[in-house]
């Protein structure tokens, strides 16, 4: 309206905005998703919830799919069949079973026999799936990475893959926002990695809980894509939704003759430019909350602990539980030592270490390798390690170092250079730790049994990874490389070729092209209009509370990730809190652990006083175990918020009562061994006699849903009109976000670029040469 003027917009407010299809009084919002990245582990339940239901894939051109989390690493050339590949059982069922729904549901596939193949959020930006100003998601907590284009880019669960494949939407509501500033010029030796384990260590693995972080400053904008991506990657780590950095110069040129992105110089290229270009968070933005650092308080940053908080700089000691107040902070830290198998005060440089991995979704680039190389070249690695792994996170990535001759740098050094998947990062695979084992890790977490049962991981960049490997302990990168390997200002810019042998002739072009043009979006026709009911009601629950005095318990503890190999939501209850509810290495029971006494063992209810419960991976496997364990409502001061969400679309309760002394009151009822009564409609929890112990809030929507046992996906496709309406207008204001390809329009409309052809059989069939671009 004229005269009215808006109000100052984050980045966030801004793409957020712009992916509303509808808003409910209760400010739930139905967003709108531009890109989903889908993989063999968080999908497997989505794809059968739809045909349980009838239900199709709305969007099928809006949908990426590879496999790489539990994928063996060792070399291809004997590659015939995924069936035959891999040797793992349930390994190979969910990879085949992506395979067989890739098909089915008719989705742009990057298998094991395509160069493109590699791990999600490494190939997205790479083939420029990922845009600005975009929405994505995945069944992965590290989908935050994509938010380095300023795109809204954060993880979801199970259930949540199937909404979008259903509906291409999700419902979800706005989330605070922070601002992370880091100004100035980094020192040499420091990377992006020790800019993100610095600002984890200063706000907390909760610190950003309901928030989506921007990152900002002079420090920031100096960054290359890759080092940002690497930054957004582990904005999770830090408890956020999300993480974004406004787009820039350095991000239009990285998207250049990317395979997936607007073809440069045409007219859709010059028209999202300019949307681009509008991405970016107004001057006087009102910010929830602001953190401010000065790039040269950052040194070589390495942890020490189980979490991506215990951090120090690789020049400082061991902390030990006198150096905390907290006393909650002081047991964690003493569980984390002897687990860890550290002395307080021990110099981190003196800590010696078992194996080395260079890799995962935040540091397996070509520029992570390349920084690596640059420190190894002409060295060997330390006699006392056991094994030293590069892992390329991604095939181009892998070719592209090939051409480069990194390859045979760390050969000759003495790594083993793998293919590409996620590998040792967390030990889905054969790529793990054995018990007891300490790892120098540039993955993302370090959480206890992460890497392999009772194996020990230290997070830091690849250029301290690499010092560690010819040291043989932890080491300063800065007393092994020349001072020009810092990866601040003057940082390259990364182009692999690879990505560029596409279209040479417009034979190519129209070779892509005569694939079938279809402009418009089909909703699926088996929708329902109204809201289904697919869960059980939620009223009132009474039952016995498990008291659990821990903080931070993530979702790698709720279920180890060696119990994710399962296309199935049933059956992980004996799962449930594995590594602390059986003894080391046995299926015995530990006396000690609360789950194994009487009468917690048939506990309906859980009441934790420590922070952040459900931190860490988006994997809902963690609700489901607890549910099938029995347990339908979690009581905790706060809650990792892609595990919140996960709860309610199961159809269980997760309580924040943030009054500590509340809390308390309610775990001393649990430690007593009575009941509690959790009473939804009247919001209200009781003791055995009745007596009132709390109040708590929950959202009127999520209420609503869980008292009737709606299902979501039934309620969404209710305003199937609106969801239509926002496609009408996206196709109209960001025309390249159209199509299966997004490669050219050429006035045909969009167009679909076929990815890896999926074998018709598991077995005996040879797969074909992947497609050249």
């Amino acid at each position: 309206m004229p005269g009215v003027t808006q109000a100052p917009q984050t980045l966030y407010d801004r793409v957020f905005a712009d992916h509303i299809v509808e808003e409910k009084k209760d400010g739930t919002v139905i967003l709108y998703i531009d890109r989903h990245l889908v993989h063999e582990v968080t999908s497997p339940q989505a794809f059968e919830g739809l045909r349980n239901a009838s239900r199709k894939v709305r969007r099928p051109d809006c949908t990426l799919a590879t496999v790489d989390h539990n994928i063996p690493t060792s070399s291809r050339k004997n590659l015939t069949t995924t069936g035959k590949f891999i040797e793992e059982a349930d390994s190979r069922t969910q990879c085949v079973t992506l395979e067989d729904n890739v098909k089915a549901f008719d989705l742009t596939y990057f298998g094991l026999g395509d160069k493109r193949q590699g791990i999600v959020h490494i190939i997205g930006p790479e083939q420029g799936f990922t845009l600005p100003g975009t929405t994505v998601v995945c069944g992965d907590s590290h989908t935050s990475t994509h938010g380095a284009f300023g795109a809204l880019a954060f993880g979801i669960g199970t259930s949540e893959v199937e909404h979008v494949l259903a509906t291409q939407t999700l419902l979800t509501k706005r989330s605070k926002n922070m601002k992370v500033q880091v100004d100035g010029e980094l020192a040499p030796g420091v990377s992006s990695k020790d800019i993100i384990l610095y600002v984890i260590g200063q706000i907390g693995t909760a610190g950003g809980t309901g928030a989506v972080i921007e990152f900002c400053g002079s420090a920031i904008r100096s960054l290359s894509m890759e080092a940002r991506m690497s930054i957004c990657n582990m904005s999770i780590e830090g408890g956020a939704r999300a993480g974004m950095v406004a787009p820039d110069q350095i991000t239009f040129d990285y998207l250049k003759g990317r395979p997936l992105a607007p073809k440069e110089g045409s007219a859709e290229w010059k028209k999202a430019i300019s949307y681009w270009s509008s991405l970016k968070s107004d001057p006087d933005a009102n910010w929830d909350i602001e953190v401010y650092i000065d790039a040269k308080d950052i040194a070589p940053t390495v942890s020490w602990g189980t979490s991506p908080q215990d951090v120090v700089p690789i020049t400082g000691v061991v902390p030990g539980p006198d150096d905390f107040s907290d006393p909650v902070k002081k047991e964690a830290c003493k569980r984390a030592l002897k687990y860890m198998g550290l002395t307080a005060g021990t110099p981190m440089q003196e800590i010696q270490l078992d194996k080395i991995f260079i890799g995962s979704c935040t540091n397996a680039r070509i520029e992570d390798l390349r920084a690596a190389a640059r420190v190894v070249e002409g060295k060997k690695i330390a006699s006392n390690l056991k094994r030293a792994m590069i892992v390329p996170g991604s095939g181009l990535v892998k070719q592209q170092a090939e051409a480069e001759g990194l390859d045979k740098i760390f050969t000759d050094a003495g790594f083993e250079w793998r293919e590409a998947g996620c590998s040792m990062c967390l030990g889905m695979n054969p790529d793990i730790l054995s018990p007891g084992e300490r790892c120098a890790s540039t993955s993302n977490r370090n959480f206890e049994g992460r890497q392999g049962a009772g194996g020990r991981t230290h997070l830091m960049s690849p250029v301290m990874a690499a010092a560690a490997a010819i040291v043989g302990n932890l080491a300063d990168v800065r007393k092994l490389a020349p001072p020009s390997m810092s990866a601040a200002k003057g940082s390259p810019k990364i182009e692999l070729d690879a990505h560029m042998e596409d279209v040479s002739s417009d034979d190519d072009l129209e070779r892509i092209i005569d694939a079938p043009v279809d402009p418009e979006s089909h909703p699926s026709s088996s929708g329902t209009k109204g809201a289904s009911k697919g869960m059980p009601e939620f009223k009132t629950l009474r039952g016995i509370a498990a008291p659990f005095d821990i903080g931070n318990i993530d979702t790698d503890a709720i279920i180890p990730k060696q119990f994710l190999k399962t296309i199935k939501r049933s059956g992980l209850g004996s799962a449930l809190f594995h590594a602390w509810r059986y003894e080391p290495g046995t299926e015995t029971n530990n006396p000690d652990f609360i789950l194994n006494k009487e009468p917690y063992t048939n506990s309906k209810i859980l009441v934790c006083t420590g922070p952040n419960f459900g931190c860490g991976s988006s994997r809902e496997h963690a609700p489901w175990a607890l549910l099938d364990f029995g347990i339908k409502c979690i009581i905790a001061p706060s809650f990792g918020d892609i595990f919140f969400n996960n709860t309610f679309k199961n159809g269980m309760l997760p309580l924040r009562i943030p009054d500590q002394a509340v809390l308390e009151k309610i775990a001393d009822i649990a430690k007593a061994g009575k009941e509690i009564e959790v009473d939804l409609p009247n919001q209200v929890i009781r003791d055995a006699d009745g007596n009132e112990l709390a109040t708590f809030e929950v959202e009127e929507f999520r209420k609503h849903c869980l008292v009737n046992g709606l299902d979501d996906i039934g309620l969404t496709m209710a305003s199937d009109d609106k969801i239509a309406k926002h496609e009408a207008k996206r196709t109209r204001e960001w025309p390249w976000l159209d199509g299966s390809g997004y490669l050219a329009r050429h006035g045909k409309g969009p167009v679909k670029v076929e990815a890896k052809p999926v074998p018709k059989t598991n077995r005996g069939q040879e797969i074909n040469e992947p497609l050249e671009w």
